[in-house]
């Protein structure tokens, strides 16, 4: 991750350079040595909960209304998608019909 020199900005990749997307400030890749990069990797498999195991896991159930059924309990969990300065996602789970369903924070 790169940040922009100008405006304090998150800075991304456009061919050799690091282009910021506020101000626009452009400088060469080569310039940011990769000891002060940061690569992410995408969300694994084994971390996405399958419905027919949502009871073995033990989640905790809550009461709320199923959008699919109008059942009123579900299973839930929380887990963080996006980026680390914002908040988790909240999932559930009927515990009917087996709907899964998100709610954000926004």
């Amino acid at each position: 991750m790169e940040f922009c020199d100008e405006c304090g900005s998150m800075m991304k990749t456009e061919g050799d350079n690091w282009v910021c997307g506020s101000c626009g400030y452009e400088k060469a890749r080569d310039a940011v040595s990769e000891a002060s990069m940061t690569t992410t990797q995408k969300q694994e498999k084994s971390e996405i909960v399958d419905v027919s195991d949502a009871e073995d896991k033990g989640l905790a159930k809550t009461n709320t209304i199923c959008p699919k059924c109008e059942n009123d309990e579900a299973y839930w969990y929380m887990q963080q998608i996006r980026s680390a300065d914002e908040s988790e996602t909240r999932f559930f789970i009927c515990t009917e019909c087996e709907h899964k369903w998100r709610e954000d924070d926004h």
